[in-house]
């Protein structure tokens, strides 16, 4: 998607030599990352000496802030002047083989990021929760040696109980005295005086690392789920309006607004306490914004709204107050039906997003907007269409970091507050609708990492899978198939098949589950299956993979359409749903639903780096043809959990169940000859990965770079 997008527009002598200069940064940057030589001085994409982002800090009634709001402007305070335009990122909690609730980062990886979001362009970093107490002393270590590009931070509250979600009542007082009590310890380890014991899910110790001067605002709270907001918003009908001393809800606030408005005013009480203030939101997304979109086909996406502006300030918070949204181009869909955002143009060009995104400006018009979270990911698999190409996944890395930038300078000229690009590594363990189903169990995502699940490939930072094994030979002939290789990693099985001549075709079978109910045939040459659940034929055509339709994924994606092609004893061509079966509400247009086909596979050269590769490729020849190289998702082999051998067991719709495999067995035909054997692998517990900065990724920092400089 969203390939040729323009990024290089015209731009003074000047600036051609600033990118120059980036670009050798960039290319010494992704050398240390890939293993390369280190930089003994680290190259940061400095901005010229008279636009230093030093903070300036302004004292409102005696209080010292480095940020301000005022009207629909925030205001970061530098010596260069005052920045109207925050672009930023945001950092999860955790690494590869660990869940957000280890806080698995260490010291190192802080330090080595820092340097590298400087030296990308990068002037502000967003964190959802509390980190261990290094993420501070790293932060204020790489502030200190770097004066005029520091790193300024968001930092957010992430409610330590989100039972609400089942009992349906967002008043219920243990998780409300927990987020509060969550708040208070967040404000004390951003001023280095927090201490706290271990506990299961939440960083501890003790934090000495005082980073409040650098501290540019506060996020609290996660995206809410519509239907508990409704439920609790009916049961709640009768509570009371609050009035705080910082914080009031207005007298048209829904109950849920009210409990934000609390919770911001035990925020500002405890800002206020350590001597320091800075502007303050709740997260919000499209789901419940409180814009009203009467084409959106799915009732939860449009069912309740929570607006910032019945969430108000009292003339005692002198620290701001600003709207932020986790806004995304292409979810939900009221983007490509909603008839105001379709006739929005940006650019040139008609553009649903920039629709969007003035619609919410419009409607805080009282306060600054910010887009806290946008971005795309550089995955295979995808998880939602979007207008313009912007979709939820199916794109190359060098596409990703594109489109990230073209947004980047989007959300800035429609004259919103900031944007944080969604995110900065990669993360192995989080799951997305279309592919949740058929990893199981779930405690063990975070040790494999799945080309098909998008959610798991939005990184800056790829972390690449580098547990590589030695190949095994299957098996070798003197015929049409000489021999077959295999060796995996925690997110590929690799093939490499020799012919003797080019393929016509070459036919992989591999067998994963021993039940009844494989197709008779091969999908091509009328030959027999021999048992296979998985095949993939490659030919003149190309290269496509099939699996057997009773075991497709698809009878899991619950909602219309995903399965009605699926006829047991028949091949299907590999399909992630990307869309079930709708109809606009306003004009009963049926939409059929939507899929990807990941069993299509790409050709070329997936070796980061190289020009003209693809990081979405699958296979590639060599020797005149005659030698095949391969990748396959694990996902793709039918594997649930492939770090404990566990294979899925669809047993109808909506019904399914996993089994240990011994291995899989893999038969390779072409040209009347046979190759045929297992391949088994050694069970993981821990993983090992390679970080490196993403292709494409010069095309970003440029967008960085100019977002930051323009005041």
């Amino acid at each position: 998607m969203s390939g040729g997008l323009s990024w290089g527009s015209r731009m003074s002598v000047g600036r051609r030599t600033a990118g120059a200069a980036l670009a050798v940064a960039v290319a010494l940057l992704a050398a240390a990352c890939s293993g390369g030589a280190p930089v003994a001085k680290p190259l940061i994409a400095r901005l010229p000496a008279e636009q230093s982002w030093a903070p300036a800090p302004v004292e409102v009634d005696g209080v010292r802030t480095v940020a301000t709001t005022s009207g629909t402007t925030f205001a970061l305070h530098t010596k260069n002047g005052d920045v109207t335009f925050i672009p930023g990122i945001n950092l999860g909690t955790t690494t590869p083989g660990h869940y957000p609730g280890q806080v698995a980062i260490e010291a190192a990886d802080y330090r080595r990021w820092f340097v590298q979001m400087g030296q990308l362009g990068i002037r502000a970093v967003r964190i959802y929760t509390i980190h261990r107490p290094t993420f501070y002393t790293e932060l204020l270590a790489y502030n200190t040696a770097h004066p005029d590009a520091p790193l300024y931070l968001v930092h957010g509250i992430y409610p330590p109980d989100e039972s609400y979600t089942s009992t349906r009542n967002i008043f219920d007082p243990g998780p409300t005295a927990a987020f509060d009590a969550e708040t208070r310890d967040a404000v004390l380890a951003v001023s280095g005086t927090l201490t706290r014991a271990a506990a299961p899910g939440r960083a501890s110790g003790t934090w000495t690392a005082d980073v409040s001067p650098y501290v540019m605002g506060w996020v609290a709270g996660a995206e809410m789920d519509p239907v508990s907001v409704r439920d609790s918003d009916a049961r709640n009908a009768k509570q009371p309006a609050f009035a705080g001393r910082y914080f009031v809800s207005a007298a048209d606030a829904s109950p849920t607004e009210r409990w934000l408005a609390a919770r911001l005013d035990v925020l500002a009480g405890a800002l206020e306490r350590t001597g320091t203030i800075a502007p303050l939101a709740f997260v919000n997304w499209p789901t419940t914004d409180p814009l009203r979109h009467p084409t959106e086909p799915n009732d939860a996406e449009d069912l309740v709204g929570i607006d910032a502006n019945r969430v108000q300030p009292t003339s005692a918070w002198r620290g701001g107050y600003f709207a932020s949204y986790h806004a995304y181009p292409y979810f939900p869909d009221f983007q490509r039906h909603e008839p105001a955002y379709q006739k929005a143009t940006y650019g040139g060009r008609k553009d649903p997003y920039a629709g969007y995104l003035t619609a919410l400006k419009k409607h805080h018009a009282t306060m600054p907007t910010m887009v806290t979270e946008f971005g795309v990911p550089s995955s295979i698999g995808s998880a939602h269409s979007g207008p313009l190409g912007r979709d939820q996944g199916d794109h190359n890395e060098r596409e990703a970091m594109a489109t990230n930038a073209e947004l980047l300078r989007e959300i800035k000229g429609l004259g919103l507050a900031g944007a944080f690009v969604f995110e900065w590594t990669d993360e192995w363990f989080k799951l997305t609708w279309n592919t949740k189903a058929r990893q199981r169990p779930l405690d063990r995502t975070a040790l494999w990492h799945s080309p098909w699940t998008n959610e798991q490939h939005f990184g800056v930072v790829a972390t690449d899978a580098a547990t590589r094994s030695d190949p095994t030979r299957i098996g070798s002939s003197a015929g049409g198939v000489r021999s077959v290789e295999v060796s995996h990693d925690e997110s590929w099985v690799y093939l490499t098949v020799r012919l003797a001549a080019p393929p016509s075709p070459l036919v992989l079978g591999f067998d994963v589950i021993a039940t009844a109910g494989e197709p008779a045939l091969l999908p091509v040459g009328g030959g027999r299956s021999s048992g296979a659940d998985v095949v993939v034929v490659a030919d003149a055509q190309g290269v496509r993979q099939y699996g057997r339709a009773d075991q497709d994924g698809r009878w899991l994606d619950q909602g219309k359409g995903a399965a009605d092609d699926l006829v047991a004893g028949t091949w299907a061509l590999q399909r992630l749903t990307t869309n079930h079966e709708q109809t606009v509400p306003t004009t009963k247009r049926r939409l059929p639903a939507e899929f990807l086909p990941v069993g299509d596979l790409r050709r070329g050269d997936w070796t980061p780096g190289r020009a003209g590769g693809d990081s979405r490729a699958q296979y590639s020849y060599a020797d005149g043809g005659t030698t095949l190289q391969l990748r396959l998702a694990w996902d793709s082999l039918m594997m649930s959990d492939p770090s404990s051998r566990t294979a899925l067991l669809v047993r109808g719709p909506d019904r399914a169940e996993t089994i240990t495999v011994a291995a899989i067995g893999v038969r390779a035909s072409a040209a009347g000859s046979e190759v045929a054997g297992p391949y088994s692998w050694q069970t993981w517990d821990t993983v090992s990965y390679k970080e490196r900065i993403k292709d494409g990724v010069e095309v970003l920092a440029e967008a960085f770079r100019e977002t930051a400089a323009t005041r």
